[in-house]
């Protein structure tokens, strides 16, 4: 089991008895605390001049399995408050830092590549089986997933019209969660703070049998619990007052691509029906040399 005490705390007390090399790394960890939630182990280690096995054998120290454990626990450590989910992300060790914070547009930025490549791509293509092969799709996003959400439900309806529903969509969400059926397949997103809404789907998925695809921060959600296929994105490791969206957006738009190409020459006919459905109601302008938008 992995150490209850905060991460960094757990390191300041051990760094006087660790080896001089883990205590080179150590004190590396503790000055930079954002790269180790965001950076991979090979990037941390070449930062700090060290061989990556370094930061293995140090988690290890600590009482972790190994970096991934230490990582997992320095994210969370990074959680606020639930009252104050957003505002307590805002460093109060500066007194300036919303005023003056150079350069948190390149931080962001570069929190969101380590977290891309962290999106694990075979996980996705398992779920998309699974997403292929339900009588029905329902996708649930609340708050600020919506967007995610909606997006997914989109991306879907292109070529799968008429098995395809947004949880809410067009009435409380209450009656569809109501009607959710086995055979079904219901994809929730969530990240800390959860919303009650998507822990309430995850529930009423799993009540009615259907299969259930949770995207969230972590395996501990409570809208994943139990769930068939956990797809995981980095939500809290960047450093801007509200979480990342950027890997919850890759993840399912990779899902419906993967889903389509599961669809084969069916998903095809459909999709091109859609498409000329919309160009006979010209939802579409050309923009400059001809490209839609």
């Amino acid at each position: 089991m992995a150490p209850d005490a905060p991460p960094l705390d757990l390191l300041r007390r051990a760094l006087p008895d660790l080896p001089p090399r883990l205590h080179e790394v150590g004190q590396f960890l503790v000055g930079h605390e954002f790269d180790a939630a965001t950076r991979s182990m090979r990037g941390l280690a070449a930062a700090a001049g060290a061989n990556p096995a370094t930061f293995t054998r140090l988690a290890q120290a600590l009482g972790y399995a190994g970096w991934d454990d230490l990582r997992d626990a320095l994210i969370e450590a990074r959680r606020p408050d639930p009252a104050t989910p957003f505002s307590d992300r805002v460093r109060r060790d500066r007194a300036d830092v919303v005023q003056d914070q150079p350069g948190i547009a390149a931080a962001m930025l570069a929190a969101d590549a380590v977290g891309l490549d962290r999106l694990d791509a075979t996980a996705v293509e398992t779920a998309a089986v699974a997403l292929h092969s339900a009588e029905r799709a329902w996708i649930a996003g609340f708050r600020s997933c919506r967007s995610v959400a909606e997006l997914l439900h989109y991306q879907l309806r292109l070529f799968r019209p008429d098995t395809v529903r947004l949880v809410g969509g067009s009435g409380p969400e209450d009656l569809d969660l109501g009607a959710f059926r086995q055979g079904d397949a219901v994809v929730v997103t969530g990240f800390a703070p959860y919303s009650r809404a998507s822990v309430m789907t995850a529930q009423a998925a799993r009540a009615a049998r259907c299969t259930l695809i949770a995207l969230a921060d972590t395996p501990a959600a409570p809208m994943a619990e139990g769930a068939d296929h956990f797809l995981r994105f980095d939500a809290a490791a960047g450093p801007g007052f509200f979480p990342s969206l950027t890997g919850a957006i890759a993840l399912v738009q990779a899902l419906a691509s993967a889903a389509f190409a599961l669809g084969g020459q069916q998903a095809l006919t459909r999709l091109r029906e859609t498409e000329a459905r919309l160009a006979a109601h010209s939802q579409y302008v050309s923009g400059p040399k001809g490209i839609q938008s």
